[in-house]
């Protein structure tokens, strides 16, 4: 039933993005179909376990390698035909008057009409008390434009800066590079200069003044940082008392038995967070202590990591964002298996086999390594497989497509605001139906709601995409998200052989 309610929700997806994109002719078509090889191995993948069909390990791969390389093939037919139909519009011919850069082309002749028509208004002064910023910078801000790069028409007041509106005369990474080159030469680092997607599809300028900037952290929240550490390597211990079948806090003594399964978690946080901080050294982009949330159930959720720099782009975003769960799902990934080549009759752990049932992927790849042995009642496990079953839970968790989780910068990201705040609502109302069945669930949402529920603050350079290869990177972490979070129904785990 819930395979199946997935199913037609991603075809009802697929039909309405179909809807939407007819209008906008070939370079519609062009990312609609990007989004169907996006959904292509989920759908797949789910459909055939619906009806019972079992893919192996190479054959979900295969999907997903075939997936990726459709993506980047129409994702260079897509550039091309971008850069034909930019070339038409900015062409003399057109540039009669200045217009955006994201018009369809149906609207793109009714533009060339009009503009033929009528001169394009001058920059609107906006009333002297209506803005921060002082006259001489104002006055130096507005100097920065050109027809070759944003034309600037009105000019808005916003915070303590202001929103300049007009049309984008170029590509946007060079253009928004020329923008902030020209505005640092004339009044250094006292301003930032953003270009993002106004509320009506088309670029607008911000600039604002930066002491804006994102502040760095406060002793109390290091000193809270801290705290959260050390609650997080009691928790683990606890977790790991759990498994063994006892309770850490009554056992004291016991300390010793939790630290392989302690240590273990603690190094799949540690990955994660050094995933992160090595790719934000990269990029010069400063980032806050992590705050670790710990529970009992998994020993932690993860970290909330604050960036305390501004991001130049969405790909610096998409990096950082992927950086730390590919480091902690590699680890995890590496000890789950490492775990199930080690187990043999005898070994440490003894699972029901239907705990094997919880994870799709986790039950998948113990089914290929143990085979027949999961249809015991009882199987015997190696410590490690326990381990690096948690770490791709908490991987995943960190994943979901929310607020400022590294699944939902991933997502906002690659397919922008819009895209990343439906995602965000669709998860809270995800786990909110999902802790009908686990109240861990239920945790998560709330953390998520009280915490982390807004979406990352613009980039400088909010308008230009990440590449083909960083999308298909994507689409695999969250693929691997659901294969992990997603558990068996009874009746495939008894055709698959997973369970006495």
């Amino acid at each position: 039933m819930i395979t199946g309610l997935i199913l037609l929700i991603a075809l009802g997806i697929l039909g309405w993005g179909f809807y939407r994109a007819r209008p906008f002719g070939k370079l519609g078509i062009l990312a609609w179909l990007q989004s169907v090889v996006l959904m292509a191995p989920w759908l797949l993948f789910f459909g055939l376990f619906a009806v019972g069909v079992y893919l192996n390990l190479a054959g979900i791969l295969l999907l997903i390698v075939l997936s990726s390389g459709l993506y980047i093939y129409l994702g260079k037919r897509l550039r091309a035909e971008g850069a034909n139909f930019a070339a038409k519009r900015f062409s003399p011919v057109s540039d009669a008057a200045p217009s955006g850069n994201d018009a369809t082309p149906a609207e793109a002749g009714q533009d060339a009409e009009a503009t033929a028509q009528a001169p394009v208004d001058p920059v609107e002064p906006a009333k002297p008390d209506e803005l921060s910023i002082p006259a001489e910078d104002m006055q130096a801000i507005k100097g920065v434009f050109g027809i070759d790069t944003f034309f600037a028409t009105e000019t808005i007041p916003y915070q303590n800066g202001a929103i300049f509106k007009g049309n984008l005369r170029g590509e946007p990474e060079e253009s928004h590079a020329r923008l902030s080159a020209s505005l640092k030469e004339r009044l250094d680092d006292r301003y930032r200069l953003y270009l993002v997607e106004g509320p009506d599809n088309r670029p607008v300028v911000v600039v604002l003044p930066s002491t804006a900037d994102p502040k760095p952290t406060t002793v109390t929240q290091a000193i809270l940082a801290v705290v959260l550490a050390i609650a997080t390597i009691v928790t683990t211990m606890e977790t790991a008392g759990i498994l063994q079948g006892f309770d850490f806090f009554s056992n004291l003594d016991r300390y010793p038995d939790t630290l392989l399964t302690s240590g273990g978690i603690l190094l799949v946080l540690a990955a994660h967070e050094i995933g992160h901080r090595v790719l934000a050294g990269r990029y010069n982009v400063r980032l806050s202590p992590p705050f670790f949330i710990p529970t009992w159930q998994i020993g932690a959720f993860g970290a909330l990591t604050r960036f305390e720099s501004v991001l130049p782009n969405r790909n610096v975003l998409f990096d950082i964002a992927f950086a730390g769960p590919a480091i902690g799902g590699l680890v995890s990934l590496g000890m789950l298996m490492a775990g199930l080549l080690l187990s043999h009759p005898g070994s440490y752990f003894q699972l029901p086999s239907e705990f094997f049932q919880g994870s799709i992927l986790v039950g998948t790849l113990a089914r290929v390594v143990l085979g027949s042995a999961l249809q015991q009642s009882i199987v015997d496990i190696n410590p490690l497989m326990v381990i690096g079953w948690l770490g791709l839970v908490i991987t995943a968790i960190n994943l979901l497509p929310a607020g400022q989780l590294d699944g939902g910068r991933i997502v906002l990201a690659i397919y922008g605001r819009k895209v990343a705040g439906r995602a965000t609502v669709a998860t809270l109302i995800f786990l909110g139906l999902a802790a009908l069945v686990n109240p861990l669930a239920l945790y998560w949402a709330i953390v998520i709601l009280f915490l982390q529920r807004d979406l990352e603050r613009p980039a400088l350079n909010e308008l230009s995409e990440p590449d083909d290869a960083r999308a298909a990177l994507g689409l695999l972490a969250l693929f691997l998200m659901i294969a992990t979070l997603l558990p068996l129904t009874p009746s495939l785990a008894g055709r698959l052989g997973i369970g006495g």
